[in-house]
């Protein structure tokens, strides 16, 4: 059969998804999708947490892989904020900061708003942008 041809790594990944067939279920149900999944494996590997949801669980095991889950999950963020460089954080902001701006531009000149918060001498600023009628 076309399985000699295939890459051996997509091979030990067939052989995951047999050993865990929930993994065929949620394709089938249309919640993932096959690269998706592949990618996943690939990066994370079989023993990344994400995969525990797939897992057909022994006698006892369901409690102790929930409240394992909450510490890996907590270990997992605690590291991650650990890892955080606050200077590389700042540079973020920073350009998400000036590209909201620059949105914010572009959608003020759509509205035909372009001089909407700039007052000229001897103008009066509009009391509010709302007209309402007293009855």
């Amino acid at each position: 059969m076309a399985n000699n041809n295939l890459h051996p790594s997509v091979e030990k990944f067939k052989v995951f998804v047999r050993e865990n067939p929930k993994i065929i279920q949620e394709v089938r149900r249309g919640r993932k999708n096959w690269q998706e999944l592949y990618e996943d494996w690939f990066l994370l590997g079989e023993e990344d947490p994400k995969w525990d949801e797939y897992r057909s669980a022994k006698n006892g095991e369901t409690a102790s892989v929930s409240s394992s889950k909450k510490t890996d999950w907590m270990s997992y963020v605690t590291n991650t904020v650990k890892n955080i460089d606050p200077n590389q954080m700042q540079e973020y902001i920073h350009h998400a900061s000036q590209a909201l701006a620059a949105i914010q531009g572009v959608i003020t000149q759509f509205q035909g708003r372009g001089n909407a918060g700039i007052v000229k001498p001897g103008q009066q600023k509009p009391a509010s942008p709302f007209v309402f009628k007293k009855d």
